[in-house]
């Protein structure tokens, strides 16, 4: 049979067109392909993967470009390629089957399927050798051993169904953070920080609720987790020290060898984690990185329409790392007398740092770290802090003019609205706590993006836009990540049309995901395109689960607006997910935060003024120097309250206290201190409780 060429080549995610010339005759997802499978009586060889994941262009390379490979699977199947990151629910259904087949999961992910899409074989990454023996070993099976692997099939089938239930119980709050805290503190890796041991994910939501632990209980240990894992991550390999911006996870258990792939979502939420630490801690190098993560997404993640790409790949020429990597030689053709410094402050050997992985050599490549303190070098080479980092800063300048003419890794330029939603909100956050007004006005355009290009008339979201079209319905990530980057920019700029846009994408989440029966929320609309199952997630992974960021954004919108209904529907997801909660906490720590605010206290904060008055700005910023992570900001503005006072009834009687000076409403629950004017006044009151 022919390459599928043309049929991958009309599709518009970045991986599938890696795939569009391979020999393998590959389908796109849909009932064409299993229609066919059907037709021809074979089963469907379904392979899931990323643009920028290093194993799965291995396996492309090793076994999809081979001819004799190649042949063999069209012979014995139906071949169909999946994005899994244009179709999370088809992925979350097959990785959970893989999981259950063979206790663990990745990607390329590898399943095979009777036509009827139930799923018979699971596997990883495949080496080419056993690709050839694999494919006549399930042609014969199929012919002579059809009824097993169709009863396989039906078990599996049947399992992802059960595991889709939950069970409804009731939370004890305050259980579940101590517990989860507990189990925290003792995978902690006191050394390096982060937790277990190798490989390292960064999982920042984790971060956050250990902030929020500190802020409830007191409890040192907790706040010192978050520091010593955020520091020890910024020297690590995993930060590209040159152009910034985090690879996707480290290899190793100090947080030198990664694979090198950058995400936005992971910009987004470690933004996001290294902005609540300066808050919490005070620390001026946590901002110098917040600072440092946002520079890289805008330069080099930013969309000229005004959203934000995906990723950007491991491997640039084929080799995974090269674009980061630099020799003891590179750097003193390129620095000269300055190469002495800068490989006492990025850790560069002459033998180079970075192990192969195949064979655990040396290779000459150094991946540039800081396996120092600052103050450590500064003093071993007789410098103060503040020159060594502006003589590094220069250096860093010179290494990025020179980097920047290599092969870049290819970036895949797809835009989706869900992390597209995490990084408005990071943004929005960042840019009103850091004072970093370009933060806030870009994260506006992407919000005006979204909805220019990724909302239909009906004011339902498209998933994915790219090359000038908006496809795929939204699913429950969509709205609930989208809603709460328009809730922050709401807060980053009290314009109401934010603020009254997340009510609508929270309003249309509820009528198209909402679990009548179970509670909670499903992943996707009824009747999604071909799911053997329709999923429902709460486990939070390298992002918190829709279910979780879902229940934080109803219980602030309740605040915001003072209808306890979304409060209601906050908390019945807690319960509707409770009996999985209470047995892993530590795997919920995104549905953790949602469960703090939900213990309290937590607070309604009302500033009445003149809109873009000098006193409300006062009052505004004074309101970031505390970390308060449960509390909601409104403002009334005295000369035009009308949209406000629609949206929020309860802030129709928080005028100005005298003379039109910017007056706050601190309240919980709706029930108000007096009013204050007084900016110090104001956090009082905040922390009196």
């Amino acid at each position: 049979m022919s390459g599928s060429g043309n049929r991958l080549a009309r599709e518009k995610s970045p991986y599938l067109l890696q795939h569009a010339h391979n020999p393998v005759d590959w389908y796109p997802w849909g009932d064409e392909a299993f229609e066919l499978a059907r037709s021809r009586d074979c089963p469907v060889f379904l392979s899931i993967g990323y643009s920028t994941c290093h194993w799965c262009h291995v396996m492309e390379r090793e076994s999809f470009e081979d001819g004799e490979i190649a042949s063999s699977m069209n012979r014995a199947f139906v071949c169909v390629k999946v994005d899994r990151e244009e179709r999370p629910d088809v992925d979350h259904v097959y990785m959970m089957a893989c999981q259950m087949m063979t206790g663990s999961g990745g990607w390329p992910l590898t399943i095979l399927l009777t036509p009827d899409r139930r799923p018979f074989f699971a596997a990883t990454y495949i080496p080419p050798a056993a690709m050839r023996s694999f494919i006549p070993r399930v042609e014969a099976a199929w012919r002579e051993q059809r009824e097993g692997l169709l009863s396989d099939a039906g078990r599996v089938a049947e399992a992802l169904s059960r595991s889709m239930e939950t069970e409804r119980r009731s939370v004890e709050k305050l259980d579940v953070l101590r517990r989860s805290y507990h189990e925290l503190s003792a995978r902690f890796d006191a050394g390096y920080g982060g937790f277990g041991t190798r490989p390292k994910f960064p999982s920042p939501h984790t971060f956050l609720f250990l902030l929020r632990y500190w802020k409830r209980t007191g409890e040192d240990d907790a706040i010192t987790m978050v520091e010593r894992t955020l520091e020890r991550m910024r020297r690590g390999g995993i930060f590209d020290q040159i152009g910034y911006g985090f690879h996707r996870y480290s290899t190793d258990a100090q947080w030198l060898v990664p694979h090198f792939e950058k995400m936005l979502y992971d910009q987004a939420l470690l933004l996001l984690a290294y902005t609540e630490a300066f808050q919490a801690a005070k620390r001026d190098d946590f901002k110098r990185v917040a600072s440092e993560i946002a520079e890289y997404v805008m330069r080099d993640l930013s969309a000229p329409e005004g959203g934000f790409f995906s990723a950007e790949d491991a491997d640039s020429e084929g080799v995974e790392g090269k674009f980061y990597v630099w020799t003891e030689d590179e750097l003193q053709a390129i620095l000269g007398d300055d190469t002495a410094l800068a490989s006492a402050y990025f850790g560069v050997m002459p033998e180079g740092n970075y192990l192969d992985e195949a064979t655990g050599r040396t290779t000459g490549a150094n991946i540039l770290n800081m396996p120092r303190p600052e103050g450590e070098v500064a003093s071993a080479l007789g410098l103060d802090v503040e020159t060594l980092r502006a003589r590094v800063e220069l250096i860093r300048e010179r290494l990025l003019a020179v980097r920047s003419k290599r092969v870049r890794p290819h970036l895949d330029d797809k835009v989706l609205t869900d992390w597209n939603g995490l990084m408005i909100g990071a943004l929005a956050r960042s840019g009103r706590v850091l004072a970093r007004p370009d933060h806030v006005a870009r994260a506006v355009r992407a919000a005006d993006f979204v909805e220019a290009k990724m909302t239909t008339p009906d004011g339902t979201l498209r998933h994915r836009f790219r090359d000038g079209d908006a496809a795929i319905e939204g699913m429950l990530d969509d709205y609930a990540y989208l809603a709460w980057g328009l809730l922050e920019l709401y807060e980053a700029t009290f314009d109401e049309r934010h603020l009254e846009r997340a009510l609508g994408v929270t309003r249309t989440m509820i009528e198209l995901f909402n679990d009548e029966s179970s509670g909670g929320f499903f992943m996707t609309r009824h009747g999604a395109e071909g799911l053997l199952a329709r999923p429902r997630e709460v486990y939070d992974g390298a992002t918190p689960s829709g279910n979780s960021v879902a229940a934080m954004n109803l219980v602030r919108l309740a605040r915001f607006t003072g209808d306890m209904e979304y409060d209601r529907r906050g908390h019945d997801i807690l319960e509707a997910f409770g009996a999985q909660v209470a047995r892993a906490p530590m795997a919920h720590c995104g549905l953790l935060l949602a469960v703090d605010f939900m213990l309290g206290p937590s607070y309604e904060v009302v500033i009445s003024g003149s809109r873009g008055s000098p006193d409300v700005a006062v009052l505004a910023v004074t309101l970031e120097t505390a970390y308060v992570p449960n509390r909601v900001v409104v403002f009334r503005p005295s000369d035009s309250p009308a949209v406000i006072e629609r949206l929020a009834p309860y802030t129709a009687g928080q005028a100005p206290l005298r003379d039109g000076l910017a007056t706050a409403y601190v309240c919980r629950r709706f029930a108000c201190e007096l009013p204050t004017v007084d900016p110090l006044e104001m956090l009082r009151l905040l922390s009196a409780s």
